[in-house]
């Protein structure tokens, strides 16, 4: 596949929005974009606005990232600042408020100005998984009746950490609970996740423009890059692709989950604890902890779309396939 990805049909949510970061509003907006203007940060809205917020739409995202080296030509801080903008623009096309991104997460790469706050290959968590337990308490406390943790850092113990987590608490809490990388929206654009590569970069140069110094990049092998020629094959038109693909299946679970019965929530959590479960298993004491990735992006290319229209089922039967003949 070459860098480009192309048009395709999505679900129609544009790429304009506000976005984060300490970055200036100015080159984060479009003013042909009339949902541009309305702040869903959960930090910066008063009593009155995200009581109104909560009545027109009970969902809440946290975003999670980590600080951690992403190649020369990108920000450290690239896994929650992705993330925190991709909710941001679901928040304003679906509905919810976003929590301010959380920095810290289960491993990192053994490079420069990586702070490891879990060792990499800890399905036990000691940090993570308890400060999202209670962030979801908490949350679900202030009256939010679904939570969408989106986790723009993806080794294999910190997806099995905020999947797991996810499903303990939706059942804890009676209210559906979804933790997932971002890049598990968009396998059937053929994004299976990377590090500082193709997607991340292209996501980067959409989302954040300023931010990307492809220059500074010499001839691959790439120091800490991992997956395709970031300096090549990055776009700016991939990265609004990956994005509209991303959000606008964000948008939809934000505007439907919170109605969802008690039926549907069982279906949900039934299906997201199948695919935690495989992941966590499939080693089996012996292989590497990726085994049930080996094949992700085949047996699971449809997860994003199946997730968004509620057809839970379906997922099951495709998480059977995960790590065979990988």
């Amino acid at each position: 596949m070459t860098g480009k990805l192309g048009r395709r049909e999505l679900l129609g949510v544009g790429a304009a929005g506000t976005l984060l970061g300490s970055f200036a509003y100015a080159h984060e907006t479009d003013a042909s974009d009339t949902s541009a203007s309305k702040d869903v940060r959960l930090e910066f809205l008063r009593p009155k606005e995200l009581e109104a917020a909560r009545a027109a739409c009970a969902t809440i995202f946290q975003p999670l990232g980590t600080i951690e080296w992403h190649g020369v030509h990108n920000v450290v801080g690239v896994d929650a600042v992705k993330a925190h903008a991709l909710c941001i623009r679901a928040a304003q096309a679906g509905g919810g408020v976003v929590a301010p991104a959380l920095y810290g997460g289960v491993g990192g790469l053994s490079e420069a100005h990586t702070f490891i706050m879990d060792a990499e290959d800890d399905v036990f968590s000691r940090l993570l998984r308890p400060w999202l337990e209670q962030l979801c308490r908490e949350m679900a406390r202030d009256g939010y009746r679904a939570i969408i943790i989106l986790t723009g850092h993806y080794g294999a113990a910190q997806q099995i950490v905020v999947r797991e987590t996810a499903v303990r608490m939706s059942r804890a809490l009676a209210i559906p609970v979804l933790g997932t990388p971002e890049y598990m929206l968009a396998l059937d654009v053929d994004y299976t996740g990377d590090h500082a590569a193709w997607g991340e970069t292209s996501l980067m140069m959409h989302l954040y423009p300023d931010t990307v110094r492809l220059s500074r990049l010499g001839d691959p092998p790439h120091r800490g890059v991992h997956g395709r020629d970031p300096k090549s094959q990055a776009s700016a038109e991939d990265g609004r692709v990956l994005t509209e693909t991303i959000v606008s299946r964000l948008a939809t679970l934000a505007r439907r989950m919170p109605t969802w019965d008690y039926k549907t929530l069982d279906r949900f959590v039934d299906a997201e604890a199948a695919l935690v479960a495989r992941q966590l298993a499939a080693p089996r004491g012996r292989e590497p902890i990726w085994a049930a990735w080996s094949n992700i992006g085949t047996a699971m290319r449809d997860y994003g779309k199946l997730l968004a229209e509620e057809r839970f089922e379906e997922i099951k039967a495709c998480v059977t396939k995960l790590g065979v003949n990988g």
